[in-house]
């Protein structure tokens, strides 16, 4: 049985990028992180690729960072598609992002 990232490519859909933002709280840098994330990816698409973002607060959850191997915040994590990116920061230097990301502006 094909998994869905087979039929997804069968179909001729793109994957969606998995794009979890980890943050301490409303710290000064991870509230900015999170609104230059929207900024970067409008409307949840990216060169017509959808985006899946997901805030994560690495004060209510200090595991989860720990098991995507995430030592600073704020921190973009690109899962999805391979291979994994991380970019430190407060994302403010939007053509970086992009770059870091493997992302087409």
């Amino acid at each position: 049985m094909k998994d869905e990232r087979t039929r997804r490519a069968a179909r001729g859909g793109r994957e969606p990028l998995s794009l979890p933002l980890y943050v301490a709280g409303q710290a000064p840098n991870s509230a900015t992180a999170i609104r230059n994330l929207g900024i970067l990816f409008p409307g949840g698409k990216a060169s017509g690729q959808p985006v899946e973002i997901e805030i994560v607060d690495l004060l209510r959850e200090p595991l989860r960072g720990l098991l995507d191997g995430v030592v600073l915040s704020p921190t973009l994590v690109r899962l999805a598609p391979p291979p994994v990116r991380r970019v430190v920061g407060n994302l403010s230097n939007h053509g970086a992002v992009l770059l870091a990301l493997g992302v087409v502006p």
